[in-house]
């Protein structure tokens, strides 16, 4: 298992990038449309991708027909993700939107946790889990209020 702190730093890491690509995706949308910043956002991110597996052959890309039909629409989430960011921003704040979505991030979760859907590891939800995702509830309702 690696040490906490690589953990920390790779969980913050990501946090971070959520925080300052929903803005940029935001920005996107609201000048040129959903649709476009989807699009801009995805082939960035598939230029981006792509350097590594030039370099490294390919990778494991070649691959790609032994994952479950449903893994492969993953990318569509990534078009309600941008959706949303950018429907949120400059109605509540970008605090408060990335907040929100954190929570549905949590929620699914927790529920993917519990009946180990997705290949997640079982943990169920217990009292405490439960009371904890009440508590991020709670601040969601007082961010965006």
């Amino acid at each position: 298992m690696p040490p906490l702190l690589l953990i920390l730093l790779i969980g913050l890491a990501g946090g971070i990038a959520v925080g300052l690509q929903s803005p940029l995706a935001s920005l996107v949308s609201q000048r040129l449309g959903i649709f476009e910043s989807v699009f801009i956002v995805h082939l960035g991110g598939a230029l981006f991708s792509l350097i590594p597996l030039l370099v490294y052959g390919g990778g494991n890309l070649h691959r790609w027909r032994e994952l479950p039909w449903y893994a492969v629409v993953a990318g569509i989430f990534g078009l309600v993700v941008i959706a949303s960011v950018s429907y949120l921003i400059p109605r509540i704040g970008i605090a408060a939107s990335i907040t929100t979505i954190v929570a549905g991030q949590l929620i699914v979760g927790a529920v993917l946790d519990h009946f180990g859907l997705l290949g997640a590891v079982v943990k169920p939800i217990d009292p405490i889990r439960v009371i904890g995702l009440l508590i991020v509830m709670a601040g969601v309702w007082l961010t965006v209020r």
